[in-house]
């Protein structure tokens, strides 16, 4: 046989056989993965020579394409909620040198194919509620890192998320002990997980109390626009109410705005509860009663949980949920305090 011949025909489990080795310890001594006592390296690497093996050259690893850019899909940019959101995910990406590509996805009747085509031009996607299917977010976990924003937990994605159930049981049992007994839910429970965790508090806090809920949730979206209808409907007496738990503060701050200008005296007439604390709140008259969220600081660790993801830092489907604050101001009876004096 000639020396190319004989060169070629001997394998890794040539050398094993010769050193009485396995072939693991052939491989872990010629490439110094692992450490081998002195004996059985000496073996190996004599095998090695006297059959002329050399190790064949290991595939190098395809270059990781950078696109220095992170991906978000939020359903809408009405209202504080997504201002504040933008402005936390803004800051991350900015401190990591990242750029943000934006799809809103109500005005996109094809969302899901939109966001498969921005995977391809992204480094990670951040996803909010009710924008896209949990199954498109599993797929698309496969080809990228994706964190969830105010979404029930899937498989392979990071999770983000604020608490709700307890303080939404909080502020509630707050107004009952005020002595306000006909409440009323404004926000659609069905409409995203964040309002269906908050409209389960405040049934946890009247079945706490013993107190009946009058009336099933006012569903309504989340903007100004429909917190006005609220109020309207309450001035028209076609709801009997003496005190509303809205499931953000845009809607409360409305319908306190409305029920002022028509003459109503809050909270003496209507007690008016919020969710978010936006600036806005603390400066109305009376001041918002209301739960501070951590928005911003879901957007800003949202960039963060990617970033780690992109550098390989942890593994995915890791979930936090941030804490809240109630805020007890006067719109829900209680005297007014100087915003100084705030937390």
């Amino acid at each position: 046989m000639a020396d190319d011949d004989q060169a070629a025909a001997v394998t890794i489990h040539t050398v094993a056989a010769r050193a009485g080795v396995s072939t693991a310890t052939v491989s872990r001594v010629l490439t110094g993965s692992a450490p081998a006592s002195e004996s059985t390296r000496a073996k190996v690497i004599a095998a090695a020579r006297e059959l002329s093996y050399s190790p064949p050259d290991r595939p190098k690893a395809p270059a990781v394409t950078r696109r220095d850019a992170y991906g978000i899909v939020l359903e809408d940019l009405q209202g504080s909620y997504y201002a504040e959101l933008m402005m936390g995910l803004e800051a991350a990406a900015a401190n990591q040198g990242q750029s943000l590509a934006l799809v809103v996805a109500q005005r996109r009747h094809n969302a899901s194919e939109v966001l498969h085509s921005l995977a391809q031009r992204v480094d990670g996607l951040v996803i909010g509620a009710n924008t896209v299917p949990d199954s498109v977010a599993h797929s698309l976990s496969g080809v990228l890192p994706v964190v969830l924003l105010a979404r029930p937990e899937v498989a392979g994605c990071d999770s983000l998320r604020a608490e709700n159930l307890e303080n939404a049981a909080l502020l509630t049992s707050h107004l009952l002990g005020h002595g306000r007994s006909h409440l009323v839910f404004v926000g659609d429970p069905d409409s995203c997980l964040d309002v269906a965790e908050r409209y389960y508090g405040f049934r946890t806090a009247h079945v706490v109390a013993d107190v009946p809920l009058r009336r099933p949730p006012l569903r309504v979206p989340l903007v100004e626009g429909a917190g006005i209808q609220v109020a309207d409907e309450i001035l028209r007496r076609r709801v009997k109410v003496d005190g509303l738990v809205c499931a953000n503060d845009d809607l409360a701050l409305a319908i306190i705005k409305r029920l002022q200008d028509n003459g109503a005296r809050l909270p003496d007439d209507l007690a008016v509860v919020g969710w978010d604390d936006v600036l806005a709140a603390r400066y109305l008259s009376p001041a918002l009663t209301t739960v501070r969220a951590p928005i911003r600081d879901l957007g800003r660790l949202a960039g963060e949980q990617l970033q780690a993801r992109v550098a390989g830092g942890q593994p995915a489907g890791q979930t936090r949920r941030l804490p809240s604050q109630v805020i007890i101001r006067s719109s829900c009876g209680c005297p007014p305090l100087s915003p100084i004096l705030e937390p």
